[in-house]
């Protein structure tokens, strides 16, 4: 019935989205979703009207002409009153019903209640409440040529090989590779799985290509190479989830992270096996460990003034300063430009994002025109074809301040952040 916002890594289920309001008749800024919310309203006031009489009366129902029950009348009676509901359950035509000597046009795939079994006083497919459109409106606080932008690279530091017999602090150590749930303990949404390889000259790997081969049941894999990137995985290794099941019959058995067998091949097909190598698991990233996100003093640690930046550049760090939006309208981030990470807003995480890609073909996709009648399946209806499901993504009034905010974003895609932009949400 209400839309809302996941904040920070905590979500309603496995893959739900960060912003969310499915169509509800308050959407997730607790405005109200017209014309489905009033119509609701309606239905839901002429049904508290004969409460009694659909609580203790006693009901029968007809199907009306042939036996077809596509078409029913049903007759609810208590104490001498009664209340008549007519059924059109044809997904293309509407009927006419005679029913007690007057004639009743039920439009299809609809329902008429009558209150007195005289007079129609609701219909499920006419809609009489106003309807109104969301609209975002730019930040009128802020400069209009942009936000400001300083960024610094993530230095993934624990890439560094150990050397022999010399322990890292914060690294667990196996001979075997592990549940990602078990050793990152839900503490990050980050997994470094790194082990070493010697390759001799007498190997037949040595000096030639490889492939490396991952099995993993991750959302995204990023793979490195002697601390260069060699590919991502969407779905030393970084391995990260965006959240782990939380229902269903022994969900806490289903292994997370990288499973193996992880191996080298030549394309002679020799293959090297590392499965059961020593691995080393290092949980989060640097920046997250220096709270990046919160501390005041941020701005004074190495930060590049955007201009430097190079576009798709991964594993990135942005900051910005914003002015809060003048008036009460919701405040929304438009994270358009981005592709998956994090951002905090003074502090405050306000949840993971994840900008899928266009998809151009599809983009117009979507019917002009809706026609609800008949079963439902997911693309009746549909508004946005090819649009990101994840783009503005609410700011709560009670995490801003009257002064400059602090806006910090972590990039792992490497989106460029000069279309992101502070806008509030109203309704005409």
């Amino acid at each position: 019935y209400h839309g809302g916002t996941n904040f920070g890594r905590v979500a309603g289920g496995p893959y739900i989205t960060t912003t969310y309001d499915y169509d509800a008749p308050l959407n997730e800024y607790g405005q109200l979703n017209q014309p489905k919310y009033g119509h609701l309203k309606e239905l839901h006031e002429i049904l508290k009207s004969v409460e009694k009489l659909l609580t203790y009366g006693n009901a029968t129902q007809k199907s009306y002409g042939d036996d077809d029950w596509q078409y029913t009348t049903t007759v609810y009676e208590y104490q001498g009153s009664r209340v008549c509901f007519l059924a059109n359950a044809n997904d293309k035509n509407d009927r006419i019903f005679n029913f007690e000597g007057k004639n009743y046009t039920v439009p299809a795939w609809s329902v008429s209640i009558l209150p007195d079994c005289v007079n129609v006083k609701y219909n499920t497919a006419k809609v009489n409440a106003p309807k109104k459109v969301m609209l975002r409106k730019p930040n009128n606080a802020d400069n209009p040529n942009g936000l400001d932008w300083s960024w610094r690279a993530e230095r993934p530091s624990h890439l560094k090989p150990s050397f022999i017999n010399i322990k890292k602090k914060g690294v667990l150590y196996a001979n075997q590779l592990l549940d990602q749930k078990i050793v990152a303990n839900d503490t990050s949404d980050y997994l470094w799985y790194i082990t070493s390889v010697d390759i001799k000259e007498s190997d037949p790997l040595y000096g030639g290509e490889a492939v490396l081969e991952i099995h993993t049941n991750a959302h995204v894999l990023y793979a490195f190479f002697n601390g260069k990137h060699i590919g991502t995985k969407w779905a030393k290794d970084g391995n990260v989830t965006v959240g782990f099941p939380n229902y269903g019959a022994y969900f806490d058995k289903v292994k997370n992270g990288i499973l193996g067998p992880v191996v080298l091949k030549s394309p002679s097909g020799v293959v090297k096996d590392l499965t059961n190598n020593q691995w080393e698991y290092k949980i989060g990233l640097e920046g997250l460990e220096r709270k990046l996100w919160e501390d005041e003093d941020y701005m004074h640690r190495n930060w590049k003034p955007a201009q430097t930046l190079q576009t798709n550049r991964m594993f990135v760090w942005f900051k910005t300063t914003f002015k809060t939006p003048s008036g009460d309208d919701p405040v929304v981030l438009d994270m358009m430009g981005l592709g998956k990470g994090t951002a905090w807003v003074n502090g405050n995480n306000i949840g993971r994002y994840w900008l899928t890609s266009y998809d151009f073909e599809k983009e117009n996709g979507c019917s002009s025109s809706c026609d609800y009648r008949g079963n439902y399946h997911p693309e009746k209806c549909a508004t946005n074809c090819g649009q990101p499901t994840q783009r503005w993504y609410h700011v709560p009034r009670s995490f801003l301040r009257k002064s400059d905010n602090n806006l910090v974003i972590f990039e792992e895609f490497g989106g460029h952040p000069a279309k992101v932009n502070v806008q509030t949400v109203s309704q005409e």
